[in-house]
């Protein structure tokens, strides 16, 4: 039981002693308005009578009912409590404890760069990271990151990336996100370094009609990744190849909504019955745009009532089947935020929290894609992208461009009060309902 739980407890039984007692003395005032009746009666009949004797058995009577209610030196003795029935805590109410108490005594620098997904080079500006040494754990004593994301060229070996994982983790404060891109097909990160089956791409699983093949893929990637110390996946891809010469065109399982939803789904449950967190990208849907945003603006000009239709009927499906994470394009949407509005959809308001989190009901953790990815950088500073991605709703930031700028810019912007600092407790109990699920088989 929690301090907070017990003050509550205490404060009730304190009011329950009050009404009791209050109870009692009432009883007294009666008891004693009905002895004095009864000496009246009694000096009365002793007058007439005097049988004084009986007067004595009266009093001796009465004194004897205010007496038992009364305990040593004239204070109230309260019958025993009877036991208030405590109701059971769901397990969701028993992890939101748990993780409201491991929040409350995080300092606010650890707050913040708990928010960050980095790479291993970006948190400990080495040229390429293959080892998780001193340097490491200097870097996550300064910046307690949420999590890294690793590539091929962080991956030599199965005995080199188990044990870079192994000592990253162990050097960190708190849980991290251990994640890599391992989609099948051309994104396959660990696959491509020798470790592992590599898998079909979405494109030929999706054709061979049978959603089965999805799942089996998930549990294949699963299984290699949980091995080697990864407990996120940025995949499936949630895209539908909606437009001709689509630029998710061979990472999407199809190009429509019916047909890409059941695999979505089985890949994302194929890879969290392994426990690696699946992440489904690229919300609203990428495969809406012929334009790559790693290399510049990325626009769509599908209908709000296109997408609608289409690509959130794919994100709901995963939303519905319990889908922990969910990254949001840079692409902009101007069918969606506006027709002037060319705002990319992770920096949007109307899109991440109108859309994804109010209108489709999505309560898990939302990411940014990739924050150094042209779309991005060359018209936002890391600080002011960082700043206005978390303004619009989403949880957690991905590789910004100079992550010690985008660091600090988010924590002035909370000390400034641009942020609230609950606003920043919100996304890390969300956070944090991934990372301490299993707590609760240990509390």
């Amino acid at each position: 039981m929690d301090h907070k739980q017990q003050e509550q407890d205490e404060k009730r039984e304190a009011r329950r002693k009050r009404r009791v007692r209050n109870q009692i003395i009432a009883y007294v005032v009666m008891i004693l308005l009905i002895l004095g009746l009864a000496a009246g009666i009694v000096a009365a009949v002793r007058y007439l009578t005097g049988q004084s004797g009986r007067e004595q058995g009266v009093q001796s009577e009465a004194q004897d009912k205010i007496n038992s209610m009364l305990g040593e030196e004239g204070e109230v003795e309260l019958p025993s409590p009877t036991p208030e029935a405590t109701p059971e805590l769901t397990p969701e109410q028993k992890l939101d404890e748990i993780v409201n108490a491991g929040i409350e005594v995080m300092p606010l620098e650890d707050k913040v760069a708990g928010l960050f997904i980095v790479t291993p080079e970006q948190l400990t500006g080495v040229g390429t990271a293959v080892q998780a040494g001193d340097g490491t754990q200097k870097a996550l004593n300064q910046y307690a990151v949420g999590g890294l994301i690793y590539f091929k060229k962080n991956i030599q070996s199965e005995e080199q990336i188990k044990e870079m994982l192994s000592n990253t983790q162990s050097y960190a404060r708190y849980e991290l996100f251990l994640g890599v891109d391992e989609e099948g097909g051309s994104v396959s990160r660990v696959a491509e370094a020798g470790i592992g089956t590599k898998t079909d791409s979405a494109k030929d699983i999706g054709a061979t009609g049978d959603a089965s093949n999805a799942h089996n893929a998930g549990t294949t990637i699963g299984t290699t990744l949980s091995g080697l110390g990864f407990n996120l996946d940025f995949a499936p891809v949630a895209d539908i190849a909606s437009v001709e010469d689509s630029v998710m065109e061979d990472r999407a399982y199809g190009g429509d909504a019916q047909t890409a939803s059941p695999y979505v789904l089985a890949m994302m449950q194929g890879l969290e019955e392994q426990n690696v967190t699946a992440c489904l990208k690229h919300f609203p849907g990428n495969g809406a745009t012929t334009q790559d945003p790693h290399t510049g603006r990325s626009i769509s000009q599908r209908t709000a009532e296109e997408f609608r239709a289409e690509e959130f009927q794919v994100f709901k499906a995963g939303i519905d089947g319990g889908a922990n994470m969910i990254m949001v394009s840079h692409m902009a949407a101007p069918g969606l935020t506006g027709d002037d509005d060319m705002t990319p959809c992770s920096l949007s308001q109307k899109i991440v929290t109108g859309i994804l989190r109010e209108e489709l009901g999505f309560d898990g953790v939302i990411i940014t894609d990739a924050l150094n990815m042209s779309a991005i950088s060359e018209y936002n500073s890391s600080e002011d992208a960082a700043i206005y991605a978390l303004k619009a709703g989403c949880d957690m930031l991905l590789m910004p461009e100079d992550f010690e700028a985008a660091y600090n810019g988010v924590l002035q912007a909370v000390k400034d009060g641009v942020i609230s600092e609950e606003r920043i407790n919100d996304s890390l109990r969300r956070i944090y309902r991934i990372k301490w699920a299993d707590r609760l088989d240990q509390s």
